[in-house]
């Protein structure tokens, strides 16, 4: 029986913490009372404790300045009496002398507390011994060394210091202790201390703070019990939508508010149920737009894929024999050979395109230097920059520039960035640059063609774009490659920024992070905005090494 009680008595625990913690999880109306509740718990107590400091402070300044005023006018009253007080001639005179001081600065002081003493050094041999007024609660034991040492040291100041005084029923309550010198005549200098007690300001502050405390708890109560009030006529709604929402997420597409009145939480369920409506019908749309998609993937890949070999096959056939034909069939043959290539290039894009809509492209990532990889661009388009008369200059890194990537796609994107620049360059130097820091490493790609303009380079990734349709395109491009490149980049979690300015020329900057995650905070190496060492001066390449050759291409090896 005993062991089954407190089995229950735990259960009954585990209960009573795991509640407040699932109604916090739960509940916005339980959240939203203990965390209004905590603010105003906290405010209030930040409130009355600095409330409570400053009236103490203020109460201790005041009483000190009352104390120091207090003393001040029992010196000066007590001293100019034992100034106009006639000589002492003798050691009964000089004691009476010392008692009618004592009786003074009793008389016009409001404390009792005093005591004093000659002060060794600056009296002299027959002066009184040391005096004290009529009560038990204070001597001269209790006076700090260090308030002793300043009266005796400086005269002509008062000085004042805090002291623990034990009262009438054995409790320590605060007081302060002024010390002063006062002259004696004709035997010499008195230290003389008075001690106040300060049990009115302490009542006064216990009792303020008590008020405070009080006033606290009661505006955390009200606090509180105004936040559930509102929250509890605001939380029905909010459930309401809450579950409509859950259920619109599980697929129930007809879940919908009850629209009523027209306060803002009525506004809410209108505008819920309009979005529902439109959700519905774009999801409805997409699941067409995907369905049809997917059948034109499946119809391309299976239908266009054995035809175009077959033509392609052909192409070659007839572009192989094209010197036996007379010109105008020889030209064919070129053409054919040529737009057959491009059309291939076309489907393959388009697939490629497909699968990032679809989500099915995965990265093979390794760890692979940028400046090599950028350099084998350079160097497989070499035959392209000299049907161009186009210089390609590469540099490479200056640090270790070995991240994880995946080569075949980084390649694809500085290819088609490459020949973008060589086919723009008007014939001009096409700049590689790549450079490292901490966070990422990028690699840019520079011409000097005609550039474009702002609202075109808004638009330079869109498929399909070009901004000068009637442009003859010489390197066979489809018009998806910069939007293929640009997702390439977002694989790796990098980017790619564009600068162009008409008639100064293009600069795209390819950036990828040492640690790859769309948290990463980079901070790109190159700037997109380019500087003048650019385009002037050497470019060398090399990739971090000490030793850099310079890499200007104009014609293949053995054709220079």
């Amino acid at each position: 029986m005993v062991g089954a009680r407190s089995d229950r008595h735990g259960a009954r625990s585990i209960r009573f913490v795991q509640r407040p913690v699932t109604a916090w999880r739960i509940s916005l109306l339980f959240r939203t009372v203990v965390i209004a509740t905590a603010a105003t718990t906290v405010a209030v107590i930040i409130a009355t404790v600095w409330a409570a400091l400053a009236i103490q402070s203020d109460l201790y300044g005041a009483r000190t300045a009352q104390v120091e005023e207090d003393t001040k006018r029992a010196i000066d009253f007590t001293q100019q009496n034992l100034y106009d007080a006639a000589p002492a001639t003798d050691r009964a005179a000089i004691q009476s002398l010392r008692q009618s001081m004592l009786e003074d600065l009793s008389a016009s002081s409001s404390t009792h507390l005093i005591v004093g003493g000659p002060i060794p050094g600056l009296t002299s041999d027959d002066a009184p011994s040391a005096f004290k007024s009529r009560s038990d609660v204070f001597d001269a034991s209790l006076v700090p060394d260090g308030l002793r040492e300043q009266v005796r040291t400086v005269p002509e100041t008062q000085w004042l210091q805090p002291i623990g005084l034990t009262g009438v029923d054995g409790r320590v309550v605060p007081g302060i202790i002024v010390g002063q010198q006062i002259q004696l005549p004709p035997v010499g200098s008195y230290e003389v201390f008075f001690a106040y007690p300060l049990t009115d300001v302490v009542e006064t502050l216990v009792f303020v703070q008590g008020a405070l405390a009080l006033t606290g708890i009661a505006l955390v109560v009200i606090m509180g019990a105004v936040v559930w009030l509102v929250m509890r006529s605001v939380v029905a709604p909010v459930v309401d939508v809450a579950r409509a929402s859950a259920r619109f997420a599980d697929g129930d597409l007809s879940a919908r508010l009850v629209e009523s009145g027209q306060d803002e939480l009525a506004v809410l369920s209108r505008s819920f149920n309009q979005m529902a409506d439109s959700i519905e019908n774009q999801i409805r749309e997409l699941a067409d737009l995907s369905l049809v998609q997917q059948r034109f993937v499946s119809d391309v890949s299976h239908e266009l894929r054995t035809p175009l070999t077959t033509i392609q096959l052909a192409a070659e056939v007839l572009y192989g024999d094209r010197d036996d034909f007379d010109p105008i069939a020889a030209r064919s043959a070129e053409l054919l050979h040529d737009q057959v290539g491009r059309f291939e290039q076309l489907l393959t894009d388009l697939l490629e395109i497909s699968r990032y809509d679809a989500g099915s492209v995965e990265l093979e990532r390794e760890e692979t230097s940028l400046s090599g990889v950028a350099e084998q661009v350079a160097e497989s388009m070499r035959q392209v920059a000299w049907q161009n008369d186009t210089e390609v200059r590469f540099r490479g890194a200056d640090g270790d520039d070995v991240i994880p990537m995946d080569p075949r796609r980084i390649r694809r994107i500085l290819r088609n960035l490459v020949g973008n620049a060589i086919e723009h360059s008007e014939n001009r130097p096409v700049f590689i640059t790549v450079a490292q820091n901490d966070t990422a490493v990028s690699v840019g790609v520079r011409d000097q063609g005609l550039g474009m303009r702002p609202e075109h380079v808004e638009r330079v990734f869109d498929r399909f774009w070009r901004a000068d349709p009637s442009r003859q395109r010489t390197l066979g491009g489809t018009g998806l490659g910069l939007a293929i490149a640009l997702g390439d980049a977002r694989l790796h979690d990098g980017a790619i920024d564009v600068w162009s300015e008409i008639g100064v020329g293009t600069h795209f900057v390819v950036t990828l992070p040492r640690v790859p995650g769309p948290e990463q905070e980079v901070v790109p190496p190159i700037a997109a905005q380019p500087v003048d060492e650019l385009t002037t001066g050497d470019l060398r390449a090399g990739n971090g090494t000490d030793t850099e050759t310079l890499v200007v291409m104009h014609k293949p090896e053995g054709e220079r």
